[in-house]
This record gives C-alpha cells, structure tokens and sequence, in this order.
C-alpha cells in the first residue's frame, strides 16, 4: 500500500480522531472542508512512497497545524467515490497535547474552512458520514474502557542485508544492501509517527544501520546490545521482558531492532505483560519480513493492557 492508489484503483488515506480534554470532557476534532462543506475527521491521502501512519501525522498538520504523535490504531473507513473509485481511510487516535494546541496555527484555506471541537454527542450528530461516526463510536469504546492513552513497543526487524552465502565476514559483520539503506529510509518517518522515547537494537552492523535514520528522524541515539541479536550466548528472552517490563513501568514508548528469530520473543514478551492472550493475529504480526515493524499499543492507565496491535513495512520513494 505505499501509493495514493492502488493497482485495483482503490484510493488509500489516512487521518486521525484527535481529542483534548476541556474541563474533564472529552472533545474531538472536526474539520469542515472548503469546497464540500461538509465536517468529517482530518484525513488525506497517501503521497507516493508514504507508509500509512506518516501520511495521518503529515496530513493532520497539513489540514490543522497539529503536530500529533499516533495512538492506537482505531480501524479503517470503506465508501465508494463519485467516480465510482473505491476508498479506504485508515484511522488512529490521537491527543492533542497542551503543548501541541498552543504550538498550532490555524487560518482557513482553500481545503479546510474551518475547525470544529466538540464533545463525542455533539461530534457524532455533527459528523456529515456514518463512517465517520463508526470511528468516533470505536474511540468511545476506547474512552470507556480507560484505553484513550497508550505508549508504543515496536518490534522492528532489520532492513535488507548482504547475502550471508557470499559475505567474507562474520554473520554480525554484515551490512545493508542499497535495497535496505531506502528500506530503513522509507520505514523512519512511519515509526516516528508514533514518538518513541528510547531505541534499543542488537549489535549486529546491519540492525544498528537499520535504525540509523530513525535516530535521526527522533533525535536519540539507539542503544545497541548483544542481547538483542541472535547471535546472543544466552536466551534473549530475559532480557527481553526485562526491557519491555521497564517500558511499560515508565509508561515510555520503545523500538527494538533485532532478527527474524528474536522478533516472536519481542512480541510475546508485551502479550505476557500485558496480559492478553495469544492468537493468530499475535503470531502473524511477529512474523515479519524485513524492515518492516509491528507496533503493539499498551494502555497507558493504571492496569496495563494490550490495546491494539499493526504491522507496517517499508515503501518505494
């Protein structure tokens, strides 16, 4: 999915459902669009090269002057186009922090009028769409359920290396291929939409350049440890709960970089602490090929709880 359209003619886009507390009630934001003049979520579509949460975060400050960090994933809307196109809009949720709302500039232009902020009722009758109200529904099921903040733990699996049959070096030794410097281009932008405070990958040359753009894109430097690579001597496993049992006690975001062997264990260490179950969705997002990354959602209230889960990869630029 890394065009505007798909092969079959399919539109894709993305958005958010951006929310603020005003005096303890929930409002969400609408956007009432210029020419339509009708109110619907922020949401636009993919720029060729885009991975799904890129284009939501570039959009929502494109329509609205909102720097937005992502939430959990909150589905997607499907509505045929006057031009008989399908289209498919992906949503997540997201808050407006005091820091973002006071940063942001708004003034109307030729695609957005005007901004609405409204309580989840108010915002519901408003909505010119019934897709757009099935989203606002999900989030109110999400608000009841404490699930309204969460934090991120990506499990992100190296882009492209060399061949390991023709590499003259150890197997740590081996580097990126062109193919996987532009995976690990394409795939930054898309992880930082959801600001991860810390990044941790194994030792191995080609997951420390794997997260070499991230760095740059979230301004840490990644922390790099044999405990994450398959080459470890001992079980990564310990290891690997402890740093996902200290993520959650901190409430913090985290990307850990590793192989194809150690990414399952990242995944079922969150599953684990977390307390959800096991299913196939939980072993296919630990099935990844490379540089792509599944982001799994952990509630940021007192009980920690698997939100949601999604998996993304990279795109041709």
């Amino acid at each position: 999915m890394s065009q505007a359209t798909t092969a079959t003619g399919t539109v894709l886009a993305a958005g958010a459902l951006v929310w603020r507390r005003v005096r303890g009630e929930v409002e969400v934001l609408l956007v009432e669009r210029t020419q339509h003049r009708d109110i619907s979520l922020p949401k636009g579509k993919l720029d060729p090269g885009e991975t799904l949460p890129e284009c939501a975060v570039r959009e929502l400050e494109e329509e609205t002057g909102l720097a937005i960090v992502l939430g959990a994933p909150l589905g997607h809307s499907e509505y045929r186009l006057p031009d008989g196109r399908d289209k498919v809009v992906y949503y997540w949720q997201a808050e407006a922090t005091p820091g973002a709302l006071e940063a942001a500039a708004f003034s109307p232009n030729d695609e957005i009028l005007a901004l609405h902020w409204a309580p989840l009722d108010r915002a519901k009758a408003a909505c010119s769409y019934r897709h757009d109200v099935a989203i606002v529904e999900r989030f109110e099921e999400r608000l009841a359920a404490g699930h309204e903040a969460t934090f991120p733990i990506v499990a992100l699996r190296h882009a492209k290396a060399a061949n390991p049959f023709s590499w003259e070096g150890d197997d740590a030794s081996r580097t990126l291929t062109e193919r996987g410097r532009s995976q690990a281009h394409a795939v930054a932008p898309g992880i930082a939409a959801y600001a991860p405070r810390r990044v941790a990958t194994s030792d191995a040359v080609r997951c420390r350049e794997t997260v070499a753009p991230l760095e740059a894109a979230l301004g840490v430097a990644a922390k790099a440890t044999a405990e994450l690579s398959q080459e470890s001597p001992v079980d990564p496993r310990a290891a690997i709960e402890a740093r996902v049992a200290k993520a959650i006690g901190k409430r913090q975001g985290v990307v850990l970089c590793s192989h194809a062997p150690v990414i399952p264990e990242i995944v079922t260490a969150v599953v684990h602490a977390t307390g959800a179950a096991e299913t196939e969705r939980t072993h296919r997002a630990s099935m990844l090929h490379t540089a792509e990354f599944t982001v799994l959602h952990v509630s940021a209230g007192e009980e920690p709880a698997l939100v949601a889960l999604e998996t993304h990869g990279p795109t041709e630029r």
